[in-house]
């Protein structure tokens, strides 16, 4: 079941290893038309760049490109907000995992274009979708 993370996200928490709900994450938004065109391993930058160790965490981009097409054909600039942010971390609790996915009708909410709050209100729907998915009995990819 999701629920509002923050202000600007929804998220679910799965019984599933980090490895497997990334690889779980990916087939989900896979089935609704997304892509990962960006990936940020935020746990290796963290190590790398000022040699701190973080819990497994990762950002993925995703995009569905008849989705972004729509809201960038109704507005040039909204590209300054996609793609739109998944995480997928481990939980506190060993074995389970965070998902999580960036509010698209929030973040666009700074347009007053009609269009683009119509294409952000369809993504939205289409990321709930993948959490559900993935919080469902036996999601494992």
């Amino acid at each position: 079941m999701t629920a509002p993370l923050t202000p600007y996200g929804i998220a679910t928490k799965v019984p599933l290893p980090y490895p497997i709900a990334v690889a779980s994450t990916r087939e989900q938004l896979g089935r609704e038309g997304f892509g990962v065109i960006t990936e940020i391993d935020v746990s290796a930058t963290l190590r790398q760049k000022l040699g701190v160790e973080f819990r497994p965490y990762i950002i993925l981009g995703a995009c569905n490109p008849t989705l972004a097409y729509e809201a960038l054909s109704a507005e040039r600039d909204i590209g300054l907000l996609l793609p739109c942010n998944v995480i997928v971390y481990a939980a506190d609790e060993p074995g389970q995992s965070v998902i999580a996915a960036m509010d698209p009708v929030t973040t666009m909410h700074a347009t007053d274009n009609p269009k683009v709050q119509a294409t952000a209100l369809e993504v939205r729907l289409r990321l709930k979708r993948v959490l559900d998915a993935l919080a469902a009995p036996g999601s494992a990819a």
